[in-house]
């Protein structure tokens, strides 16, 4: 009975081998050097001017959904693309849907002025 639950105990060793390991190796090997330089904090290579709990304005936010909007467009458009012969004209009504909804998005954050940067 327990030799079936081997694998599995296996397995989780394994996990924890490769999720542990390369911890404790770097603590054994690399050299613990901590100077100032490494130990301050920075902003693309200068000093840190505000503080790092500071609001960030949402057209951020939004141009981010919009590259994750287009990163999924063309995930689904590959695959569509080259099954198109089989799946026929329901999947070309649905794809049409799908880029329909997502023009509908592009063009509400262009008319919010995401775009726009001041």
């Amino acid at each position: 009975m327990l030799e079936n639950y081997f694998p599995i105990l296996l397995f989780i060793l394994v996990g924890l081998a490769v999720g542990v390991g390369p911890i404790i190796l770097g603590k054994l090997v690399a050299p613990h050097k901590p100077d100032s330089a490494k130990n301050s904090p920075y902003e693309c290579g200068f000093e840190a001017f505000e503080d790092a709990r500071m609001r960030f304005d949402v057209r951020y936010y939004l141009v981010a959904i919009l590259f994750i909007l287009f990163d999924l467009e063309i995930a689904f458009l590959f695959p569509w693309a080259v099954v198109l012969k089989e799946i026929g004209l329901f999947g070309y009504i649905a794809m049409m849907i799908f880029l329909g909804v997502l023009v509908i998005g592009f063009i509400y954050e262009w008319m919010k002025g995401a775009l726009e940067w001041d």
